[in-house]
């Protein structure tokens, strides 16, 4: 049996690791609560945006969901949206082995959003054509720069994690150009064309720039919602760590008290057979 004072020294650690989990286990329902809301407001401002952008197209169809497939390269990309870090579970692994069951090489490259994604990439020897480290929510999403690189390709599909609720989070995939469509479907199609109405500069303009911000805000909302599912995610496996963890210091503990309490009992043994060594002696010298 180990002594007493090694079993409490590895409890103490366990002890710093319950206490280190509950921490990131608040951390993450704080996050959750902050991004939810955030996400939300994105959604009505997709809403407000593409009704005003369907008011001025005769046919808003036809510049996105009918958008031809030759131009560019000619190729799709996959936009793999994962965190940062790890201690959020298995959802990022759950991500990457998602999108290989459509990954070609051939007519597919790949440009990933979060350390993690990129790492478990480098790891599974799958290339990728651009890194980007993910926005932080708390901020202002400038994804400008992935909009430049991923534009030119002629399909656009985005892997991410979807929150679901606090213990359930989903792998989505979704197509960048016609999901802006989906995301409309209570839009009013009352519509404004160049015959009606004088635009300044040219409606064709005002159309391209507006498609652009809608781009870049459905993918600020997809980068959103995967931080979402993220942070339940971290909240969950912190949750499961932070169990184990008290199961661990209760196992820690009463192993502590048996080794005491057998730690003690060798003591009264040894005084006890010394008190029977002196009495022997005793009688031995009378």
């Amino acid at each position: 049996m180990r002594r007493p004072g090694a079993i409490e020294k590895e409890s103490i650690q366990i002890q710093t690791v319950e206490d280190l989990t509950g921490v990131f286990e608040s951390i993450a329902s704080t996050q959750v609560a902050k991004v939810k809301g955030k996400v939300e407001l994105s959604k009505q401002f997709f809403q407000l945006l593409w009704k005003r952008y369907t008011s001025i197209r005769v046919d808003p169809n036809a510049r996105i969901t009918n958008r031809d497939l030759t131009q560019g390269t000619g190729k799709t990309v996959f936009v793999i949206i994962s965190a940062e870090a790890g201690l959020s579970g298995d959802i990022d692994q759950r991500l990457i082995e998602t999108m290989l069951q459509s990954y070609d090489p051939k007519t597919t490259d790949i440009v990933v959003l979060g350390t993690h994604g990129a790492t478990q990439l480098i790891q599974r020897g799958i290339p990728f054509i651009r890194y980007f480290q993910v926005p932080e929510s708390d901020h202002y999403i400038d994804v400008s720069p992935v909009i430049e690189v991923i534009s030119p390709y002629a399909r656009i599909l985005v892997y991410y994690e979807e929150y679901v609720s606090l213990g359930d989070q989903e792998i989505k995939s979704i197509d960048l150009i016609s999901s802006m469509r989906s995301m409309s479907e209570d839009a009013d199609e009352d519509t404004m064309s160049a015959y009606d109405t004088i635009f300044e500069p040219s409606l064709d303009e005002i159309a391209d720039e507006m498609e652009l911000t809608m781009m870049t805000l459905a993918l600020s909302q997809t980068i959103l919602e995967s931080s979402l599912a993220q942070a339940a995610s971290r909240f969950n496996a912190m949750a499961v760590a932070k169990k184990r963890a008290n199961e661990l210091l209760s196992d820690y503990r009463l192993e502590f008290h048996r080794a005491k309490r057998s730690e003690s009992d060798h003591r009264l043994r040894e005084v006890m057979v010394s008190l029977k060594k002196k009495k022997q002696h005793a009688r031995t010298d009378a």
